[in-house]
């Protein structure tokens, strides 16, 4: 499989209940609930972009992304990113990612915030190819297993008001 047979949109109400499946399938995803994901297409509280990514109308992944804050303060947040299993290493991830990176640019954060196992390396060299650094380091954050959380950033924009 290459990027060029997945379509990256935004997520419709009719995706929730594979998003919801996928997540399940995928041990590292955080398990929301249902009500959480439909809350994320109807704009309840902070904003939030759900994105899912379909091969040949099946969905093999998704990503979440928020951002709180106003103009020339406002900080996004890659949330979420799961991928079936059989759709890794094939770009589907980087898609997702980007998506969000881009949505996190449109509503005009500055930085996008992240957090990942310290033991998915694979996540964090995906991560540092989109020019995510890291951070910091939260000691035995994840449980089952227990990990720590490595936080990285990546800046969107300077604020030139800064300067």
């Amino acid at each position: 499989m290459s990027v060029v047979d997945v379509r990256v949109r935004e997520a419709r109400h009719e995706d929730i209940h594979a998003v919801v499946a996928l997540e399940r399938a995928v041990e590292e995803a955080p398990h929301w609930v249902e009500h959480e994901y439909a809350g994320m297409l109807d704009g309840m509280g902070v904003r939030r972009r759900l994105v899912v990514a379909e091969r040949d109308g099946k969905l093999v992944g998704f990503a979440v992304g928020k951002v709180v804050g106003i103009e020339g303060g406002a900080v996004g947040e890659l949330e979420s990113v799961a991928v079936a299993h059989d759709a890794r290493r094939g770009g589907v991830g980087k898609a997702l990612c980007e998506a969000i990176l881009n949505w996190c640019e449109e509503q005009s954060a500055g930085v996008v915030e992240l957090e990942v196992r310290s033991g998915s390396e694979g996540a964090i060299a995906l991560y540092r190819s989109l020019g995510f650094v890291h951070v910091g380091l939260r000691k035995r954050y994840y449980r089952d297993p227990v990990d720590d959380a490595v936080l990285m950033n990546r800046v969107i924009r300077v604020d030139e008001n800064a300067r």
